[in-house]
């Protein structure tokens, strides 16, 4: 039989080979940008793998016969309870609150048998009072209840456990000390995974939001100024010219963020060295600059009457002081950047060489500005609001020279790099 020959055009098969090439290697950067863009949801997925894993390995205490024998039903159970009750999504949470719990754990046992074995010998329930009672005030003392009040809540219920489950057995000392066992082992289980399996640091993410929050606040800034002096270049009407929500959308949330602000501080106190952060890395300062930061973004929504005011009438007056007030918009904001640079690149801002010369120039420009030749009289409505609008201008360039302050006595503590 003869065979049949088919012709293979040349450099078709190379051509198909480098396109299919192209094509497998083009979906990297998509996928890297839609992990990017994701990021939330990749991580909440990878913690909540993380916990998945951490549950097997410690049901292997029922799984497997050798250690279910060695551990019993009622131990291995304390264990299980660990792991769920200390695996938080950030490895700070997950270690601060494992500490807190072993060692109430250690203390409220050890007090527990303690208590126990005197109400055996002398009879009586008053010890387990008046210890339970103490530890319930000290869990309210503010600074206690702030870093330690899950260890507080750990004391008083093993305390009482064991205390009173002293007065019916008989062996209590042996039953602390094995249950003790099992919460060790389901803490080292969470801590291992939550350190050493794609870690979440809550110090990063503290970090991070910082630096956006100066960019966020510089970009406010601009986009109200912008929306103050639109008419004079586009010539709108009062119905065309709305504000745009997104000028105070990010003012808003960084007003919203203390509580998140307290927990992650809370937290990255708790973490181990890592990457760029050492063990006692000043944290308690970025809580200083975020209230300088919501003061600021306050300020900033302060300006939202002057953009809904009708710009009509004001049309001259505005264009007046358009260009100093422009100038002086772009000069806060870059400060601002600058400053969140320095925090991102841990570097020292040249403050007293570049910032401060500018803010300098900007009060002096500020002040002619509020002088009544450009504002006209203040008896005047126009000159009033106008007045107003500037003053808080003033007011967001305070805030910002009370951050330079901050940033640089954070540089300080932390160790930035010089320039």
């Amino acid at each position: 039989m003869g065979s049949t020959i088919i012709p293979i055009p040349d450099g078709d098969w190379e051509k198909d080979i480098k396109e299919k090439r192209k094509f497998k290697f083009s979906c990297f950067p998509t996928t890297i940008s839609f992990l990017e863009e994701n990021k939330v949801y990749v991580r909440k997925w990878i913690h909540s793998i993380k916990v998945g894993v951490a549950l097997v390995l410690v049901s292997l205490l029922y799984f497997l016969d050798p250690l279910y024998n060695e551990v019993g039903d009622n131990n291995a159970m304390w264990a299980i309870m660990t792991v769920v009750v200390i695996f938080e999504y950030y490895a700070g949470a997950t270690l601060g609150k494992g500490l807190n719990r072993g060692l109430g754990t250690i203390l409220g046992g050890g007090l527990g048998c303690l208590a126990a074995i005197l109400a055996q010998k002398i009879g009586g329930i008053g010890n387990p009072l008046i210890v339970g009672a103490a530890a319930t005030y000290m869990r309210l003392i503010p600074s206690i209840k702030k870093r330690y009040d899950y260890g507080a809540m750990i004391f008083i219920l093993t305390f009482n456990l064991v205390s009173v489950s002293g007065l019916r057995e008989e062996n209590v000392i042996q039953i602390a000390r094995e249950r003790l066992l099992m919460i060790l082992l389901g803490f080292a289980i969470c801590i291992s995974i939550s350190l050493f399996l794609f870690p979440m640091w809550a110090s990063d993410e503290l970090h991070d939001s910082a630096v956006s929050r100066f960019k966020d606040l510089a970009n406010s800034i601009e986009g109200c100024l912008e929306v103050y002096f639109r008419f004079v270049d586009a010539k709108e009407s009062q119905q065309t010219a709305q504000q745009p929500k997104g000028n105070f959308d990010k003012c808003k949330s960084v007003l919203q963020s203390k509580a998140k602000d307290e927990s992650l501080v809370n937290f990255a106190r708790w973490e181990p060295w890592h990457g760029k952060f050492g063990l006692f890395y000043p944290w308690e300062k970025y809580q200083k600059i975020g209230e300088v930061l919501r003061e600021l973004a306050a300020t900033i929504l302060s300006l939202e009457g002057s953009l809904l005011s009708p710009k009509e009438p004001w049309q001259n007056l505005r264009e007046s002081i358009k260009e100093p007030c422009e100038a002086i918009g772009s000069t806060l904001a870059w400060t601002l950047r600058e400053l969140g640079e320095s925090i991102r690149k841990m570097r020292r801002c040249e403050s007293e060489i570049s910032i401060v010369p500018k803010l300098k120039s900007v009060r002096e420009d500020l002040h002619e500005v509020m002088c009544p030749s450009k504002l006209g009289k203040l008896e005047d409505t126009d000159g009033l609001a106008m007045a107003s609008f500037v003053f808080t201008l003033m007011v967001i360039a305070e805030k910002v020279e009370k951050l330079v302050k901050e940033v640089e006595e954070l540089g300080e503590l932390a160790g930035f790099q010089q320039n």
